[in-house]
């Protein structure tokens, strides 16, 4: 049996035991969203925000989810170094921040798994000042391990309104390899995928026991009338939809 298939099956079941109240906190923070039209927010840098594009702009998600793209945090930036240095600057989270159209009781999702840069505590702290629900995917267990390089002192746990741990291990690569010292496969990208898509096929749920009979979920484009149902989607949820579509 493979061990990086044994070492996800183990965390899903502690995170799906462990963080069940969270993520239900979560899914009520999106339902009650949708259904009074608020706007709906994700970020996160560098590889953290490969869930931003998970959510993105995908058959089976929300229409309604707006990516907060940072172009000096991308993985198609050169050198590859670079990303690091902007997730750590101070204030580039804040400008970020300031061209983003929050508003009072949307929501944002953040994703950082060590929690302690500047870009993505920025973000939260400027949300919530504008009266932004937060909701913060992390390690704790690693996250608490280190310090914040933000000035507040603060990591992303101790900001946002809801955590939900991802129960990686520290330095997130799970998989031991003898004579190794590092571990290898990191488990974040997979645990938080299957959390943030758990929210979503539960809030889908909710919407139509609730009498929603299009819930603003991207039909395939690949299939026979999904461009003309997306459109129609749109045109209902397009005051909360903030990318050109």
């Amino acid at each position: 049996m493979y061990q990086y298939f044994n070492e996800i099956r183990e965390i899903l079941e502690v995170v799906e035991k462990k963080e069940k109240k969270n993520i239900d906190k979560s899914i009520d923070i999106f339902t009650d969203a949708i259904e009074n039209k608020r706007s709906l927010f994700a970020f996160g840098a560098s590889h953290a925000g490969i869930l931003t594009q998970e959510l993105y702009y995908r058959a089976g998600g929300l229409i309604n989810m707006n990516p907060i793209f940072g172009k000096e945090l991308m993985l198609d930036t050169e050198p590859i170094t670079h990303t690091s240095k902007m997730e750590r600057l101070e204030g580039y989270g804040t400008t970020l921040a300031e061209k983003t159209p929050f508003e009072k009781d949307d929501v944002l999702i953040l994703h950082s798994v060590s929690g302690r840069n500047p870009s993505t505590i920025e973000l939260a702290l400027a949300a919530k000042e504008r009266g932004v629900i937060t909701i913060g995917i992390t390690n704790l267990e690693y996250s608490k391990s280190v310090t914040s390089r933000h000035f507040s002192g603060k990591n992303l746990y101790e900001i946002v309104d809801v955590v939900i741990d991802n129960h990686g291990h520290i330095g997130d690569a799970v998989c031991e390899v003898i004579g190794v010292e590092q571990r290898v496969s990191p488990s974040s990208t997979v645990v938080g995928a299957t959390i943030v898509n758990t929210i979503v096929s539960e809030v889908v749920n909710r919407l139509v026991e609730k009498g929603i009979k299009y819930p603003p979920i991207f039909y395939s484009a690949n299939l026979d009338g999904g461009d003309d149902l997306n459109q129609k989607l749109y045109e209902q949820y397009k005051d909360t939809i903030h990318y050109k579509f």
